[in-house]
């Protein structure tokens, strides 16, 4: 697992504080999140049934585009687009993309590193293809900081906010209602872990 920069994990009751470091140490490996997360601080508070996250993320990379990992090129007599694909790692997220908008009969993959994609214009969907967004690491990386800290929570803490913006992720979880001071808190540990945190 990677190393975080900060990793806080605070209770009135100690034992909790190992209890929980090492669920959250464990759900972090199980959703191969560690390599995102620089800095981390909860706060659990069992007398008000409070359970807070703050996170600070790396860079996690951009939005990857079919050129990024494919050379396209339109073949008009055929009456189709060649799509090469040079990183695998992304063929089911762009065969969902094309599926979605050609239909799976119009598109056929001969080999691992060949798609093609019949159609009556393929100039004009080469040069479409070529900048269509293939995966947004954002968008991914925010479900699972949701799954990771619902798992993180304990048992029963069912009311829950989150905010996720830029490079901040910030969850509260609690029995109870929430309180919007509790939610002010986590957005000052947030502030806390930007300053560098506490080692």
């Amino acid at each position: 697992m990677d190393s975080l920069e900060t990793f806080v994990v605070e209770s009135a009751i100690e034992s909790e504080q190992e209890f929980y470091r090492k669920i959250i140490e464990d759900n972090l490996a199980s959703l191969k999140l560690a390599p995102a997360i620089g800095r981390i601080k909860v706060v659990l508070r069992p007398e008000d049934s409070l359970f807070q996250m703050a996170i600070i993320l790396r860079d996690v990379g951009t939005r990857v585009t079919t050129i990024d990992i494919a050379d396209v090129e339109a073949k008009p007599v055929a009456g189709e687009v060649m799509i090469s694909i040079k990183k695998e790692q992304y063929i089911p997220e762009l065969l969902v993309k094309l599926w979605e908008r050609y239909g799976k009969a119009n598109i056929s993959q001969p080999d691992r590193w060949t798609v093609s994609v019949s159609t009556d214009k393929p100039a004009e969907e080469a040069a479409f293809l070529k900048e269509m967004m293939v995966a947004d690491p954002r968008h991914r990386l925010h479900e699972n900081l949701v799954e990771f800290a619902i798992r993180a929570t304990p048992e029963g803490f069912r009311v829950r906010y989150h905010l996720y913006k830029g490079n901040r992720f910030v969850f509260v979880a609690s029995e109870e209602a929430l309180k919007h001071e509790w939610i002010e808190e986590a957005g000052a540990m947030l502030e806390e872990l930007m300053e560098g945190g506490k080692k």
